[in-house]
């Protein structure tokens, strides 16, 4: 009698959790989700995702040995340069989070100063 008790409260659960799964993927597959999913890969697309870091904004000479420097302290990490008149950026690394971003400064604060963390996109 228990063991009839106890089967059957576990398929009476199994039953009730298997209804909750199929009402996500009714959720995910709805016309309005697939849209909104579209229209943020296609905006990451455009104008990327994810967090860089900055650690010079200047003159170009400085620029160019700070990532120089920077190469050779840190030589697996992205590293770019950009101009935007009249002032040159040193920019490192490409993380998808600022989480990821922050930890990265904490290591690269040991050598560098005046870090900050830059949204992609904006």
């Amino acid at each position: 009698m228990k063991n009839n008790a106890f089967l059957g409260f576990i398929f009476l659960l199994f039953i009730f959790c298997s209804q909750g799964i199929t009402a996500q993927n009714i959720t995910n597959s709805s016309p309005e989700i697939k849209r909104l999913i579209t229209k943020k890969r296609s905006f990451n697309k455009t104008y990327g995702y994810g967090y860089i870091i900055q650690i010079y904004y200047g003159n170009e000479t400085k620029a160019r040995s700070l990532r120089s420097k920077f190469r050779l302290e840190f030589p697996g990490v992205y590293t770019e340069l950009d101009y935007n008149k009249p002032d040159w950026k040193v920019l490192v690394g490409r993380y998808k989070t600022k989480l990821e971003a922050d930890k990265a400064i904490i290591n690269f604060s040991e050598k560098f100063s005046g870090l900050i963390v830059i949204p992609l996109g904006k």
